[in-house]
């Protein structure tokens, strides 16, 4: 983690550097040359100055050790930096966007020259460069800021590409597109701001892991050899790098309470150091009678009667008082109640001698 954070700082830094360059350079030849286009530009490239700034603090403060209070750590603060980055950008680009439509209606003389070009030019080259780099980083250590930081660089070089357009245009021709420059550079900054906002918010209220982590998860689980299916598997983030999850392993029911301690362990210690993930793990019990057997293809045939219904597990009867117990994973596009009492209806019909016990749970993942 501390690695981590000294490589979001570090490139956060880099990213500084560059800016404030292209702030100084790009501010001075837009005064001179009189284009809006080139200040906003300039004023673009300054709110990415902030918006790494933030991403440096931000992560400072989410490295915090977990205390009483925080006890999951301090990890979702690098999500509302990611926030701040984004309104950042909206409040940069409408206030630009006001500017840039001034400028259409009373455009004002430009005066360009081969200096101008040739740093507005640098400056294309240069957000490409660290846009590449920026975004790489964060995808590498799965940082939002920086693939938010990296992700609107790339945004930048290409309006900076559309200014420099904008001045030859203006040096060869002396036509005046500025104003129309400009408002095609505030509109994407506001739609690149809408766009972070967006994957921020999700990630803050809690979005489903993407399936290909599940998968290779359940996978590793299954592949011991006491395991005979990964159930109920729920995973919890508390910052980019500090995820807890849970999940149910289905075992033979003698299987006794010594193995059960040794195998949960060993399952938990070897998710934590492939996947980096504090996974707690519970027990479903098997049989493999013939009469456990039999009922188990009863059941299985009366839930496969609905296709809202995901997936069946956790099945288990106590054969002398007739009872038997199981899950139903249900789409959230269903009624889950009322395909449970259908379900409960149909099996007291078919299988009128035996009490059935049934639980609803969510699609949480793949």
């Amino acid at each position: 983690m501390n690695n981590r954070n000294k490589k979001i700082i570090r490139t956060s830094i880099v990213g500084i550097s560059v800016n404030v360059v292209l702030v100084i350079f790009k501010m001075i030849v837009g005064l001179l040359a009189n284009s809006i286009s080139i200040v906003l530009d300039a004023v673009n490239n300054l709110s990415d100055v902030l918006s790494s700034v933030i991403t440096i603090v931000g992560t400072k403060l989410s490295s915090k050790a977990p205390d009483k209070k925080h006890p999951y750590g301090h990890g979702r603060i690098e999500y509302l930096t990611a926030v701040a980055i984004s309104l950042i950008a909206l409040l940069a680009g409408a206030v630009s966007l006001k500017e840039s439509v001034i400028k259409i209606f009373y455009p004002e003389e430009t005066s360009y020259s081969t200096a101008a070009l040739i740093v507005v030019a640098a400056a294309v080259a240069a957000k490409l460069f660290i846009g590449k780099y920026v975004k790489g980083v964060g995808i590498k250590l799965n940082s939002q800021s920086l693939i938010a930081s990296g992700t609107d660089a790339f945004s930048d070089a290409i309006l900076s590409f559309g200014t420099f357009v904008t001045a030859l245009v203006g040096m060869i021709w002396s036509v005046n597109l500025e104003g129309i420059m400009g408002a095609i550079i505030s509109v994407f900054i506001i739609k690149a701001g809408i766009e972070i906002l967006t994957d921020t918010l999700n990630s803050i209220i809690g979005v489903r892991f993407d399936s290909e982590i599940t998968e290779n998860l359940k996978s590793k689980i299954n592949s011991f050899d006491e395991v005979k299916g990964t159930y109920d598997l729920t995973l919890h983030s508390y910052g980019p790098e500090n995820i807890i999850g849970t999940a149910h392993i289905e075992v033979d029911d003698n299987t006794t309470a010594r193995e059960i301690h040794k195998l949960s362990r060993k399952i938990s210690a070897e998710v934590f150091f492939e996947f980096g993930i504090i996974l707690t793990v519970g027990i479903y019990a098997s049989n493999d009678s013939a009469e456990f057997k039999e009922l188990k293809s009863t059941v299985e045939n009366v839930v496969s009667k609905y296709p809202g219904i995901l997936q069946m597990h956790g099945f288990y009867t106590e054969d002398n008082i007739k009872y038997a117990m199981f899950d139903l994973v249900v789409d959230f596009d269903s009624d889950s109640e009322e395909i449970r009492q259908a379900v409960m209806k149909d099996l007291n019909e078919v299988c009128p001698d035996y009490i059935f016990d049934i639980i609803i749970d969510s699609d949480y993942s793949d």
